[in-house]
């Protein structure tokens, strides 16, 4: 589908209809490749396995991107002179209730996953979350650049929802993970993280995919009115993507070894791929508020239509 779709400019074009429409084609087409997925050699499918590592990858920054632009979208839009006044009380409120709710999941995170001195690297993951918090607030807050606190509170639950997936993700004979040896592998839990995984993943996809405007190095033309509304190509690479990472969280990021069944997402590879995700994402926020305001080129440009 990206590569049948990719460059698709005009909605009158035989590839527009082909993205939105034959759909007893598609439903055929993919009927067809699953069944072929059975029949092919193991090596194929290994060769995908570490392709899949790459686009995951890929995937988890595109996904990087979008939220942050979102974020700071939504920041500029309460703060612009049109909902300044009017937003100032709620701006206030989310920011506040955001940083109670970074405070509070920390320290639930050094009760649950901290039981004794010994657990290192669970103290330096959470601890550096909070340090890198506290640094997104100094970034956000400085004189040159002056964003507030919104986009600091926000990002701030995004990486702390990362540094928890990270030591959730850590094998469960660890004995600093306490919560996950508590918990039976085969319980409701474990079936609601599938779906809400499953969920999010493809809520995910779907805004990134269409948002492919985010991704942007120059701005383009007015659009015509027979234009495409987002890129379909794009939006096919993010789906592709997002299906590769998908497959690491069931099969995990680490092929050569066997996860334990009914576990998702489990192994010091994913545990080092969330955190190196968290390092990135703070990094990426504050390089993305220096260029957006001190007056350079921004590295992105969002864009939300009406």
């Amino acid at each position: 589908m990206f590569l049948s779709t990719a460059g698709t400019s005009k909605l009158n074009e035989c590839r527009s209809s082909w993205h939105s429409g034959w759909w007893l084609v598609k439903i055929g087409l993919w009927i067809a490749l699953s069944l072929v997925a059975f029949l092919v050699p193991s090596q194929i499918i290994h060769i995908y396995g570490e392709i899949a590592h790459f686009g995951a990858g890929v995937f988890l920054l595109v996904q990087l991107v979008s939220i942050i632009s979102f974020i700071t979208w939504l920041n500029d839009c309460c703060h612009s002179e049109k909902n300044a006044e009017r937003c100032h009380i709620h701006v206030m409120l989310f920011a506040a209730s955001a940083y109670v709710i970074c405070i509070v999941g920390i320290i639930l995170m050094y009760i649950w996953y901290v039981p004794d001195p010994s657990c290192l690297i669970n103290i330096f993951f959470i601890t550096l979350t909070l340090i890198l918090l506290q640094l997104m607030t100094s970034v956000s807050l400085h004189p040159k650049v002056n964003a507030g606190f919104l986009t600091p509170g926000l990002m701030g639950l995004y990486v702390l929802f990362l540094c928890w997936c990270a030591i959730r993700s850590e094998p469960v004979e660890q004995r600093c993970n306490r919560k996950a040896e508590a918990s039976d592998g085969k319980d409701w839990l474990t079936i609601i993280s599938f779906v809400v995984a499953l969920l999010s993943i493809v809520i995910a996809t779907f805004s990134t995919g269409i948002d492919s405007q985010s991704f942007q190095f120059r701005k383009k033309d007015t659009p015509t009115e027979d234009g495409v509304p987002y890129g379909y190509g794009f939006f096919h690479f993010v789906f592709a993507t997002g299906a590769m990472y998908f497959a690491m969280l069931l099969i995990g990021w680490n092929t050569h070894h066997t996860i334990k069944k009914w576990t998702i997402d489990v192994g010091w590879t994913s545990a080092w791929v969330r955190i190196v995700n968290e390092w990135l994402a703070v990094c990426v926020y504050s390089k993305y508020l220096k260029a957006n305001k001190v007056g350079m080129r921004p590295i992105l440009s969002y864009h939300y239509d009406n």
